[in-house]
């Protein structure tokens, strides 16, 4: 099909990805991105095996490792003692699952995928933000239409081409996250080189560092009720911080005080239900949060999306027509990102339990134990 035109909407992870695959495919791909400029706020990125899979079926795969970290060891810790509950051995990922597990900032990966996407002859287009959509055209909030064969709606959990499938907002989980990076010295050093999670009821903290371990990438979740306020990057009152995490062990008030000295930004976690299919008209498509949007609580939110953008991209160079690759893409990724968007909902309630001892984790089923690494998007059956 290499006389087609896909328009994707949306200038993230997935977004990138896809159109990137697309055009290495042969296709012609057109990437409308809202934003003035293509890039990613300051935030880090846990990429498992089977993303990284995905990353290489597009070239930069070993970029992404170099530019991020491979920790060789995590833990999950309680609340108030820090001690560990859960060890997880991290360094025989490349040789386990045939790719390494990387923690990266988001900055740093996004320019990866802009690179191969510009390398790839994608059409990019910034400052595009979409406002409505017909048929397989994106409408511009200035009025052009911007028309394709196939229309792929990778704009995120608020996806405007969601509209085309129902008319619900997303839910808010109970969910609020708050986030900061912070440079490394001595009293983080440790939390660094050995990161992880805490958890306690109600809440629970994670942490990894990006850039050569010279920055910590730390995440605090607490359940909120009443949530009302819009936006990614709303500051976060370190004072709230605090009280939030009063009485919990020496680490998080290490945390706490560093995230206080930086920016720190606060954001509900929003989420969808699942839908029973992810194409109308035969030639509209969503992919990643727009089509499954979910918890951060099995770190896989990214992941699948790249494994969607692969996907997509094989399933249209194997089919003989638009419909029927939407249709192979559907059939290949719909159950198993459903269950994942399931799985993730539930360990939100698993990780930060009332359960005195182990916080659930009696029950846990992470990443890992499900066999998500598996997965292998290069080649699964399209």
């Amino acid at each position: 099909m290499s006389d087609k035109r896909i328009v994707i909407v949306g200038g993230g992870i997935g977004g990138l990805t896809a159109a990137t695959a697309i055009a290495q495919a042969g296709m012609h791909a057109v990437l409308l991105e809202a934003a003035p400029v293509f890039g990613e706020i300051g935030a880090g990125v846990t990429l498992s095996p089977n993303a990284m899979k995905g990353l290489d079926h597009i070239g930069i795969c070993e970029q992404v490792a170099a530019a991020g970290i491979e920790p060789s060891r995590q833990r999950i810790q309680h609340w108030e003692d820090g001690r560990i509950l859960v060890p997880m051995a991290r360094a025989s990922q490349r040789d386990r699952y045939g790719a390494p597990y990387v923690t990266v900032h988001r900055a740093d990966l996004h320019k990866l995928l802009l690179d191969a996407a510009t390398t790839a002859g994608v059409e990019l287009r910034n400052d595009a933000a979409v406002v409505d959509s017909d048929g397989a055209a994106a409408i511009l909030a200035s009025g052009e239409r911007i028309e394709g064969d196939a229309l792929i709606g990778a704009d995120g959990v608020k996806s405007v081409i969601r509209r085309r499938f129902e008319s619900g907002p997303a839910i808010f989980t109970g969910h609020v996250a708050c986030r900061s990076l912070v440079p490394v010295d001595g009293a983080l050093r440790d939390l660094v080189e050995y990161p992880g999670i805490h958890i306690g009821p109600g809440r629970m903290i994670t942490r990894y560092g990006v850039r050569g371990n010279r920055l910590l990438n730390i995440v605090f979740f607490a359940r909120q009720d009443g949530w009302t306020e819009e936006g990614w990057t709303i500051p976060a009152d370190p004072a709230d911080l605090a009280a939030t995490y009063a009485g919990w062990c020496d680490e998080v008030q290490a945390l706490i005080a560093a995230a206080s000295r930086q920016p720190l930004f606060k954001w509900a976690i929003n989420a969808r239900s699942p839908l029973p299919d992810w194409v109308v008209e035969d030639r509209v498509a969503l992919l990643g949060d727009a089509a499954h949007a979910m918890t951060p609580f099995l770190g896989h939110g990214a992941a699948c999306a790249i494994e969607d953008a692969i996907v997509l991209a094989r399933a249209l160079a194997a089919a003989e027509t638009v419909a029927g690759g939407l249709r192979r893409y559907v059939d290949a990724r719909h159950e198993r990102a459903t269950f994942i968007q399931a799985e993730s909902n539930a360990n939100a309630d698993r990780m930060q339990s009332a359960d005195s001892a182990l916080f659930g984790l009696g029950q846990m089923r992470d990443e890992e134990s499900l066999g998500l690494f598996d997965y292998d998007c290069r080649t699964v059956s399209v």
